[in-house]
């Protein structure tokens, strides 16, 4: 056994060894992003219509991913949404509210670019024409103290995701147009937020005091894990997606870290969603 493991080991190593002389990372190669995809949501959802003997229904225009959970478990809490029961995906639960005569479709907990973007195509799928992505996000260049929203203009791409969708760039982009929208409605209404980019990752613990003074040195405002991704779909697919940091949190290195606000920063954010939403709809 133990010579075995040796062994084994020592291929593992061998391996790693080759990789790392690869001009091209595995990632970067073989993407040919303008090919259909074999595997569609359509279909997908198909079959789990299927399984789960459901009808075809649309959710509402507008939707928001909550990757925190913070805003479904507020608005279920206070009875002011209620569960979906054609939603036909897998690994979620859609759960559905009217806030200030806007219908909003709500996913909460899809942590991640690649959660974030399996979701999103679900939702395009079956409907959806807006979706907002508002997650908790870590403080790069300090404006002032947390909790603020960041609207994000420019994305980095440190994840995985955005290279199935698009050709390698530093940034993935929000439409011009729909951050345009966005701005006014928000202006108008008087809520206070910042425009910048940000740094998406798909590894929050390996946030190096090195990597950080990196990014922040870019001008990056902060970190989170799904705008770069879902802002590539978006460009790839054609459809609104807009993305906020919540700005919450300095990676815990204080004590009394990622406060949120009133409701876990449910009521924020949910006056910035339909702020945006109802902005959007207007003719």
């Amino acid at each position: 056994m133990h010579d075995y493991r040796h062994g084994a080991l020592n291929e593992l190593w061998r391996k790693q060894t080759i990789m790392s002389d690869a001009k091209v990372p595995p990632i970067l190669t073989g993407k040919d992003v303008g090919s259909a995809s074999v595997f569609t949501p359509d279909n997908l959802l198909r079959e789990a219509r299927r399984q789960k003997r459901l009808a075809i229904a649309e959710v509402p225009r507008v939707c928001l991913l909550d990757p925190d959970g913070d805003i479904v478990r507020h608005l279920v809490g206070s009875g002011q949404a209620a569960r979906d029961p054609q939603w036909a995906c897998y690994h979620t639960d859609l759960w559905r509210t009217t806030l200030d005569g806007l219908d909003i479709g709500i996913i909460g907990c899809a942590v991640g670019a690649p959660f974030a973007v399996l979701v999103a195509e679900q939702l395009f799928a079956c409907g959806c024409e807006l979706l907002i992505n508002i997650t908790s996000a870590g403080r790069l260049v300090e404006l002032r103290k947390p909790p603020y929203f960041v609207l994000i203009e420019r994305a980095l791409r440190d994840e995985g995701t955005s290279y199935h969708y698009m050709a390698p760039t530093e940034f993935s982009v929000v439409d011009g147009a729909l951050l345009a929208m966005a701005v006014d409605a928000l202006s108008s209404r008087g809520t206070i937020i910042e425009l910048g980019d940000s740094w998406t990752t798909d590894a929050p613990f390996r946030e190096t005091e090195a990597r950080i003074a990196e990014m922040t040195a870019k001008g990056l405002l902060a970190v989170e894990m799904e705008a770069a991704a879902l802002y590539a779909f978006a460009a790839a697919r054609q459809k609104a997606v807009l993305c906020f940091a919540h700005v919450t949190n300095q990676m815990a290195q204080i004590d009394g870290d990622f406060e949120k606000g009133a409701a876990d920063g449910a009521l924020a954010s949910l006056d910035v969603v339909t702020t945006v939403g109802k902005a959007w709809r207007a003719p």
